[in-house]
């Protein structure tokens, strides 16, 4: 190829490299906000299939809106003023605690004992003494730390109440915003990618709804579970809404959601309650994660989105190491798209050639 203007060519080549790196920056900057969109969209899409359900009912859709929308903000405001109490309640009983556990464990005669039967070439009160001063020199850092805590779990309160309210929106204008994005696409091709987008549109919410249902199901047993348990030992199980909780969060991420808020959960019975409330415990989460991975999960599940069980450890990964939880949550159903678009466009094309 003949160059015509070496420095025309290279001053539009540096332009072009320029609004590359633009483009970059900015959706860099845009990252949070891009984040919070596409999980307020992926929630929207969720929704929608209850919206769907009441249309099938003769309801009008704006109807059908106003009542899932209802029935969320319901749900979202019976959780704000029934679970956050009691949650905030235990908390602040826990972190009350707290100096009394360090307490106990620093001046403990058993553990002075067994410090000095198991480890008697290192003075007790000696590394008593360095861990305390440890902390008191530490003491900005830490204190800086608990900040960045304080503000991070803020900013994720904040979001979450962003990500609601996008939500909502989104599922009153999901056809409106359909129909726009379908008048992009080419009169020839446009039947076949509505056809698809709707197929890949309701298998994402099959597969939000089917993660809430596995999510609700391991909330509601651990709370049952925990409190019939206090009843059968005379003592009740310490934080039970705190863990009921933590169950249902931890039960939204795919594959090691459950396993590690099982963990969590034995490891707080066990500190608060000791044996032989974490002995059943955790016999109970073990027949439990078994139960949820050999009935509850494939038969909820297979009904959502149809994925070999490599792709989805495979999709699960990848998506947890880019987008951390996000990514994690939306890598199956993203890959069950990935496959239907391949099944129905890329393996008719090569058939043809």
């Amino acid at each position: 190829m003949k160059i015509q203007n070496a420095f025309r060519l290279g001053l539009f080549g540096g332009i072009g490299v320029l609004v590359a790196v633009v483009i970059g920056t900015g959706l860099s900057t845009l990252a949070t906000i891009l984040t919070y969109v596409g999980a307020a969209l992926f929630l929207a899409l969720g929704v929608d299939p209850a919206v769907s359900f009441l249309e099938r009912r003769k309801i009008p859709r704006s109807g059908a809106i106003l009542i899932v929308l209802a029935v969320i903000l319901g749900v979202f405001a019976g959780f704000i003023f029934a679970v956050i109490p009691v949650i905030a309640d235990q908390v602040g009983t826990l972190i009350q605690q707290v100096p009394n556990l360090i307490d106990t464990l620093t001046n403990q005669a058993a553990i002075k004992e067994w410090w000095q039967t198991t480890l008697p070439w290192l003075d007790y009160s000696e590394v008593v003494k360095n861990v305390q001063n440890w902390f008191t020199d530490n003491i900005e850092t830490i204190t800086t730390g608990v900040f960045a805590t304080v503000i991070t779990v803020a900013s994720g309160v904040f979001g979450g109440l962003i990500v609601l309210i996008l939500t909502l929106y989104f599922v009153a204008s999901l056809g409106s915003i359909k129909r726009a994005l379908y008048q992009l696409i080419p009169a020839s091709k446009r039947e076949k990618f509505i056809d698809i987008s709707e197929q890949i549109s309701t298998s994402v919410g099959r597969y939000v709804i089917g993660q809430g249902t596995l999510g609700a199901i391991n909330g509601v047993q651990t709370l049952l579970f925990m409190t019939v348990l206090g009843w059968i030992l005379g003592t009740p199980i310490e934080y039970t809404a705190l863990l009921a909780f933590i169950a249902f969060l931890f039960s939204l991420v795919p594959l090691v959601g459950t396993v590690t808020g099982s963990v969590i959960i034995t490891a707080a019975v066990w500190l608060f309650n000791g044996s032989p409330a974490v002995i059943i415990v955790g016999i109970w989460y073990l027949v439990y994660m078994q139960l949820e991975a050999y009935l509850l999960s494939p038969n909820i599940m297979n009904r959502a989105v149809k994925v070999p069980g490599v792709v989805v450890v495979i999709a699960a990964l990848a998506g947890g190491t880019l987008l951390g939880i996000l990514g994690a949550l939306v890598a199956i159903p993203v890959a069950a798209s990935i496959l239907l678009i391949i099944k129905q466009v890329v393996i008719p094309r090569q058939n043809e050639l």
